[in-house]
């Protein structure tokens, strides 16, 4: 398909400088019909505050701004909880987690408008636009992409800036921008400035969601979360909305500076990149289930939970959310969290989150088998036969080594 033929394309805008210079350089360099579309993924009132008139004066046609809050919650960020995803061990994955829910968000309204292109605003450098790209391959293989960064030769600010003010664009934007950021209701990522060498700590201006720890409340506060079948059900005894819960959640525990990582991560595109990303609900989240996972699952499961984990985390990051492997291994993980109800309660302390109760009616522990004592279901001499056997490899083997070494039994010396 060429330029020539694309009539109408729904681009991804957020309303910053880079997709507000995207709409009327496709509609020069394509001669279509831009249809903007704003995905509300949680990141704020003030980032979406007055979008659509931003996207019309940059010279969409119309703008669609789609609520996908539940979905997100839903869709993606439960399922991937009960894997137990971690990213290289420590990510929780905020920005990768709401991809899906965008990419099929934007199919859908190409569908609805009868668009034959998508467009987006990632860079050539970096993880989203695989993620994107990837995701409109299994959704709508019929419908052209275009990545406007890919392709056009405006690789600045400034330029970009001048750009508009040629077309007279109204931009709010600034020559200079000191950090990247990126927001839903999951995470807010900060990338670029001091942060580009990695023997810079981060000044105070990096963290935005929460507290330094050394300036958190000298109070410990104490956290209950109810839990049914791995999904968060209650808060402080309290049934909740979790799309709700996780903005309260983020503040509570942001405040006592907990959520914070500082990490160099490896790119799907095979560069290293540096971020500071806050997820103060999902670190709480994710501890509280790995406090009950301690409690209900037998050692094989929580091996096997883990390794899923780890793979899963590989899977989201890379943008293979639209595939049968994920298919497969989210009904894994959810078979291995039916047994994830109970009620854990966590101390919030100085960007520390301890465990300190918890408690499930599918408790593996029991302090009756436990205990030194006498119990019903296992015997302390029990214990002879279990280590002979568990042994019985390393004793042949030393057997074998011994009758090779010795003259008497016919071995060499």
């Amino acid at each position: 398909m060429t330029k020539q033929q694309v009539n109408k394309v729904v681009l991804a805008y957020s309303g910053g400088l880079d997709t507000s210079a995207i709409v009327p350089w496709l509609k020069e360099n394509y001669n279509c019909e831009v249809v903007a579309f704003v995905a509300d993924v949680g990141q704020g009132a003030d980032e979406l505050a007055g979008v659509e008139e931003k996207a019309i004066a940059s010279g969409a046609s119309s703008c669609y701004v789609v609520d996908l809050k539940a979905q997100l919650v839903n869709d993606v960020i439960v399922p991937t909880l009960k894997t137990g995803a971690l990213y290289e061990g420590q990510y929780l994955l905020g920005t990768a987690v709401a991809r899906p829910v965008i990419a099929a968000a934007q199919v859908e309204i190409a569908r609805k408008v009868g668009a034959d292109a998508l467009a987006h605003g990632c860079t050539g450098k970096g993880n989203d636009q695989v993620r994107f790209e990837a995701a409109f391959a299994a959704l709508a293989p019929d419908l052209q992409v275009i990545a406007p960064w890919r392709e056009w030769h405006l690789t600045s600010r400034p330029q970009l800036l001048a750009y508009l003010e040629e077309r007279g664009i109204p931009c709010s934007a600034s020559i200079t921008k000191i950090y990247s950021r990126d927001a839903n209701l999951w995470h807010i990522s900060t990338e670029g400035g001091e942060l580009e060498d990695p023997w810079n700590a981060p000044s105070s201006q990096v963290w935005c969601w929460t507290t330094e720890p050394e300036q958190a409340p000298d109070t410990a506060e104490h956290l209950s979360l109810s839990f049914h079948q791995g999904e968060w059900v209650g808060l402080n005894g309290e049934a909740i909305d979790p799309v709700s819960a996780i903005d309260t959640l983020n503040q509570i525990a942001g405040a006592h500076g907990v959520g914070r990582l500082d990490m160099v991560e490896n790119r799907l595109v095979g560069m290293k990149s540096r971020g500071c990303y806050e997820t103060p609900a999902g670190a709480v989240l994710y501890a509280a289930l790995q406090g009950l996972e301690s409690l209900v699952l037998d050692r094989s499961s929580q091996d096997y939970r883990i390794r899923l984990g780890h793979e899963f985390a590989q899977l989201l990051y890379d943008g293979r959310w639209f595939t049968p492997l994920r298919e497969v291994m989210q009904v894994a993980a959810e078979k291995l969290a039916e047994p994830l109800t109970g009620e854990v309660v966590l101390k919030l302390y100085k960007g520390q989150i301890t465990l300190t109760q918890k408690q499930s009616p599918n408790s593996l522990y029991s302090s009756a088998f436990a205990t030194f004592d006498e119990d019903d279901v296992y015997h302390q001499h029990h214990a002879e036969g279990f280590i002979r056997l568990y042994s019985l490899a390393s004793r042949i083997r030393a057997l074998q080594q011994a009758s090779a070494t010795d003259p008497q039994s016919g071995g060499t010396s």
